[in-house]
């Protein structure tokens, strides 16, 4: 059995399927569910831009989910419950993902088990993760546009979102490359994210992290439109 994580995405218009898709953070149809192999799952609201972002994105909406198996991931999206994110959508995207490493805690849990080895030469996704400190929030924000800004047209850039459960404190960020040498390229010699490294160093914004890598295997879908082989 290998752990498989399902990153998925949901695109609506119009007030009304927005407005319930709000509902669905505080409502999931999840909640009192018992699906088998699922071990963690958050649902979650989105930034405008690319990354962190202090401004939502009523249009788009989230869900990850991670599950013992591909097997039962796969029975996952033909239930009931998800077909309720599904069917209001005007394009959504699930991506199934195994782990290749993570480091740090999500609500005080490891959800993540790396599964695969990491070969640079393969498709590679990114979730960052991090509860910012209630008296650091202001210097967070204030340095954070620019690095997302910096995302933009990126060599080798699929997709980017800023996701989070929370405005403002809880917030995160999914990235999808082409290659995982392209996202070391961005990682290591983009200043603008060098210096956002640096500066989560010196002032410690963060009660909680976690940094995690994936090779995404199969993606649904049509709102992220790249193709695995």
């Amino acid at each position: 059995m290998s752990q498989t994580t399902i990153l998925s995405l949901f695109q609506y218009n119009g007030f009304k399927s927005k407005w319930d898709a709000l509902g669905r953070m505080g409502r999931s149809p999840l909640q009192k569910q018992n699906f088998q192999g699922l071990t963690f799952w958050r649902p979650f609201g989105t930034g405008g831009g690319n990354g962190f972002s202090i401004w939502p994105d009523f249009s788009t909406f989230g869900l990850l989910t991670v599950f013992d198996s591909e097997e039962n991931a796969n029975k996952f999206l033909e239930t009931k419950p998800l077909k309720e994110y599904e069917a209001p959508a005007t394009r959504h995207s699930h991506v199934l993902m195994h782990s290749i490493k993570a480091h740090g805690l999500w609500s005080k849990k490891e959800p993540f088990e790396p599964t695969v080895k990491y070969d640079a030469s393969r498709p590679l996704t990114v979730i960052t993760r991090a509860t910012i400190k209630p008296q650091l929030a202001h210097k967070f924000w204030r340095y954070v546009p620019s690095v997302s800004k910096s995302m933009d047209g990126h060599n080798g850039l699929i997709y980017s979102k800023g996701i989070g459960e929370w405005p403002i404190l809880m917030q995160a960020t999914f990235s999808f490359w082409r290659t995982g040498d392209d996202m070391m390229a961005y990682a290591y010699k983009n200043q603008k994210h060098a210096e956002m490294v640096k500066k989560t160093r010196e002032l410690g914004w963060y009660s909680e992290e976690l940094f995690s890598r994936f090779h995404p295997f199969e993606i649904k879908g049509d709102l992220i439109d790249f193709s695995i082989d």
